[in-house]
Formats: C-alpha cells, sequence, structure tokens
C-alpha cells in the first residue's frame, strides 16, 4: 500500500487525526492486522476494495467508488483489491497521529480468495 499524508502533525501540525491519500495496486492483499487503539474512516475514491473482517476474516465487504467503511478500535481486517489491472485509491482518516498497525497471525486455514493474488 502506498499512503501520502495530506493533514498530520507533519504536513499542517494536526495533533489528533491523520487523514491521507492511499494506494492499492491491482492484486494486492494487505497482512492481517488491526489498528490498535485507533478509529479509521477510508472513503474510497476509485476501484473496488474488498475487506475481511473479523477474529477468523469471515466477514467480507466490498466497497466502489463513494463508500466510506468504518473501521472500530482493535478490528482484525485485510484490505485486497481483486483487479488484476486497476488500482484502489482511497482517502483514509485516522485518530490518531500513531502508525498504529498490528500485524498478526492470519485465522488457522484463512487465505485470501482465489481471486486475489497477495505479494
Amino acid at each position: 500500500m502506498v499512503r501520502e499524508a495530506a493533514v498530520s502533525t507533519g504536513t499542517v501540525g494536526a495533533e489528533r487525526i491523520w487523514v491521507g491519500h492511499v494506494e492499492l495496486p491491482p492484486g494486492a492483499v494487505s497482512a492481517v492486522h488491526h489498528h490498535g487503539e485507533a478509529e479509521s474512516v477510508i472513503y474510497v475514491i476509485s476501484g473496488t476494495a474488498s475487506f475481511y473482517c473479523g477474529d477468523t476474516l469471515d466477514e467480507q465487504l466490498d466497497a466502489s467508488a463513494g463508500d466510506f467503511v468504518w473501521v472500530p478500535p482493535h478490528v482484525v481486517h485485510v484490505e485486497a483489491n481483486p483487479s488484476e489491472t486497476d488500482p484502489v485509491f482511497t482517502v483514509v482518516a485516522r485518530s490518531t497521529q500513531e502508525t498504529l498497525v498490528f500485524n498478526v497471525d492470519a485465522p488457522p486455514g484463512w487465505s485470501p480468495p482465489a481471486s486475489v493474488s497477495g505479494p
């Protein structure tokens, strides 16, 4: 994932919020992770992303251009781009300046769907 800060301590002096542009390349799959105490909101500008959530990653949400996705604190999730040709462009807002990313082990037997190829 390619992240670029727009509103942060470093760009404008923000202290309690981070907002930036994030690109998920074609076929990309994030690690299994959560963001600790941070809340996140994702607005999809273009493309379609699949989000897998929950302790067993059995909840799937697909979001396309114009959709908002809320990620509560401590929720384990994976972001995936099922397209082999088109990136997903999003705007992400987080309730902290800290880059809180806690990678965790995938649930037993879980792997990304066959239509998504991980790095």
